[in-house]
C-alpha cells in the first residue's frame, strides 16, 4: 500500500518541525548556559534531522540509489557520533 503524496508531505513537515524544535531548544540552552556539550547536541540533532528528511530529497537527482542511501546514512551516523561526543563530555 503506497502513501499519498499529501500524507508524505505532512509527515515530512511534522518531522522537520519537531526535529528543528529540538535543535532550537538545545541551541537556546547552549546560549543560556555556555555549556559546550549543548552545542554538540544541537549539531548532532541537526545532522540527524537533515539525514532523516532533507538529504533524501536533496540528492534525488542522483540516479544511484545506493550512493543516495550512503549519503543519507552518513549524515545520520555523523549525528549519532556527535551526540555520543556530547554525552561523553557532559
Amino acid at each position: 500500500m503506497s502513501e499519498s503524496p499529501i500524507l508524505q508531505y505532512v509527515i515530512l513537515a511534522a518531522h522537520l518541525i519537531v526535529g528543528f524544535l529540538l535543535v532550537f531548544f538545545s541551541a537556546k540552552a547552549f546560549k543560556r548556559t555556555k555549556y559546550k556539550p549543548m552545542i554538540l547536541l544541537a549539531i548532532g540533532f541537526t545532522l540527524l534531522v537533515l539525514g532523516e528528511t532533507v538529504m533524501e530529497y536533496a540528492f534525488a537527482f542522483l540516479n544511484n540509489d545506493n550512493l543516495r542511501k550512503i549519503i543519507e546514512e552518513g549524515f545520520e551516523i555523523a549525528g549519532f557520533i556527535v551526540l555520543i561526543m556530547a554525552v561523553k563530555k557532559s
